[in-house]
């Protein structure tokens, strides 16, 4: 079913201390570009009551204390700043960053490379070219702290998760389905197929910026071998990297 473009941003009501106003009713690079952009732009207002903001694959969620401000006035704010510019069109947030993660796909430590390049129509040679270009957006964090949602990856892989979980994929994996990466930040069963495997550590307690990535920030998981990779195994930053986006 077609998108009706008509019907978004749309504003929700959620509990009595919470608003969401969504772009679309799925993903796709507009809507999480206003999605992340319009929750910059609710951080940089600074309105009075607001004590929490997030986003979403294509949503900005406010929560907000009932004592400090109406609801129907936060509202409002809302529906001023949704009609103030075409956020599907929006810029994206300065001070986002360009992530390099070194990764190894396939073997021992990724067994369902081969079995995702197959499903996607490659042979491993391109799917190894493929994902290991593929320069993705961090559309959302979420499942568990500073774990991100990557995308999104060219159409041909747009192949579907599996019918059953995997029991376990260690912290660092690197799983793929529906034209997305999920970089795992802890041990967890998953169904989407295990296709890289990083040493990147996403969550630091105690460091001015705890999560590694932020929603708007890029990435790409450039391939090596799994020498280099237990030669990172000391690295604190797993041989990760980044430079600041202009």
């Amino acid at each position: 079913m077609a998108l009706d473009v008509a019907t978004y941003p749309i504003i929700r009501t959620v509990g009595i201390d919470g608003l969401l106003v969504s772009f679309g009713d799925r993903l796709g690079e507009p809507a999480n570009r206003a999605a992340i952009a319009f929750r910059a732009e609710v951080e940089r207002a600074g309105w009075d009551g607001v004590e929490e903001t997030s986003s979403s694959l294509v949503s900005c969620y406010l929560r907000f204390d009932p004592l400090a401000v109406r609801h129907a006035d936060l509202e409002a704010k809302l529906r001023a700043l949704m009609g103030s510019r075409d956020w599907l069109e929006a810029e994206l947030p300065h001070g986002r960053r360009l992530h390099r993660i070194p990764t190894v796909y396939g073997g021992a430590l990724a067994p369902q490379f081969g079995e995702a390049a197959a499903a996607a129509g490659l042979s491993e040679d391109d799917a190894l070219e493929s994902l290991s270009s593929a320069r993705v957006r961090v559309t959302a964090l979420g499942f568990a702290p500073g774990q991100p949602y990557l995308g999104q990856l060219p159409e041909c892989w747009d192949v579907p998760r599996q019918q059953a979980l995997t029991p376990k994929v260690p912290k660092g994996a690197l799983v793929l389905a529906i034209r997305q990466f999920v970089l795992f930040a802890v041990t967890a069963p998953t169904g989407w197929r295990h296709v890289g495997q990083t040493a990147a550590t996403l969550f630091r307690m105690g460091d001015a910026r705890p999560f590694l990535l932020a929603p708007g920030d890029e990435v790409i998981f450039p391939a090596v071998s799994e020498e280099t990779f237990s030669n990172m195994a000391a690295d604190p930053s797993g041989g990760a990297s980044w430079e600041a986006l202009p």
